[in-house]
């Protein structure tokens, strides 16, 4: 891909998704294999892991939910 022409853009998107792909082909390679029918779960797997970041991250934004509906 020429990535040339999206250099002005302040924001590029393009850089986004080929990382989301990299870590999601990188965390699905573990599998051996996905059943076609459950491609789709994986998938939702890894964008939640690549949007969520990391553990802590994940754990602070729980608390904050819980506190809110408490």
């Amino acid at each position: 891909m020429n990535h040339t022409q999206f250099l002005a853009d302040k924001y590029n998107p393009i850089k986004e998704m080929e990382n989301f792909w990299n870590q999601a082909k990188r965390h699905l390679r573990k599998f051996n294999g996905i059943p076609k029918e459950h491609f789709y779960l994986f998938l939702k797997e890894c964008e939640g892991r690549f949007n969520v970041g990391n553990p802590k991250m994940l754990l602070k934004d729980l608390k904050k939910l819980l506190r809110e509906l408490c």
